[in-house]
């Protein structure tokens, strides 16, 4: 696969990887936390020339990095971000991982300590899918964005856009950007409230800092 499939591989498995990469400034030092496969990581190192550096916990997804040629570690978002000293990063992105976490609280104020600023994007299990899914068939929801049954799903921590605000201000962190996605993956238009956004963003983007 060349370049150019690559990136678009990337943007197409992923439609918060663009609002991601519009996020990050052009040659800044990036450090992306369960970085999968590295597509995120690829994407921002041809379009934005960041030096960038990934942690994944996944040996199989260090493997599929190095072989893109990108610097990744095998490592552990809940216990490993310790080791970083204070402000190494200009950003730490931690995109449709916050939820797999053990205690996302510890991992977000992680986030904001090792870099200046951190990009998050969270599947919102508030959108109104999930909910009338729930609502209507009794059955926690199956997606192509959350493609996992109740038994063997990687997500232990279920979040809504109002839940994460809510820990952002907790923590006393500013959002200085915010992108919500609909189910086709383009921005929810307009200055709509806050329950609408829950209501009608199937995924959001978070640009935070102290």
């Amino acid at each position: 696969m060349n370049e150019d499939e690559e990136l678009l591989s990337a943007l197409k498995s992923r439609t918060d990887f663009e609002v991601i990469a519009n996020f990050i400034r052009p040659g800044a030092r990036v450090l992306d936390v369960g970085c999968g496969d590295g597509s995120l990581l690829y994407l921002l190192q041809t379009r934005r020339n960041v030096d960038g550096r990934g942690v994944e916990l996944s040996q199989q997804g260090v493997d599929q990095c190095l072989l893109k040629g990108l610097s990744v570690i095998q490592g552990d978002a809940d216990s490993d971000l310790v080791y970083y000293p204070d402000s190494c990063f200009d950003y730490v992105i931690l995109s449709q991982t916050l939820q797999a976490t053990h205690n996302p609280k510890v991992v977000l104020e992680q986030l904001l300590r090792i870099g200046e600023r951190a990009v998050v994007s969270i599947p919102n299990f508030g959108y109104w899918r999930a909910r009338a899914h729930l609502l209507f068939l009794g059955r926690m929801p199956v997606t192509k964005e959350l493609p996992y049954s109740w038994y063997d799903t990687p997500n232990i921590h279920f979040c809504t856009i109002e839940d994460f605000i809510d820990l952002v201000n907790e923590i006393g962190a500013k959002i200085e950007e915010a992108v919500v996605l609909n189910r086709q993956g383009k921005p929810v238009k307009g200055k709509l409230p806050l329950g609408a956004w829950n209501l009608f963003g199937q995924q959001a983007v978070f640009l935070l800092h102290r």
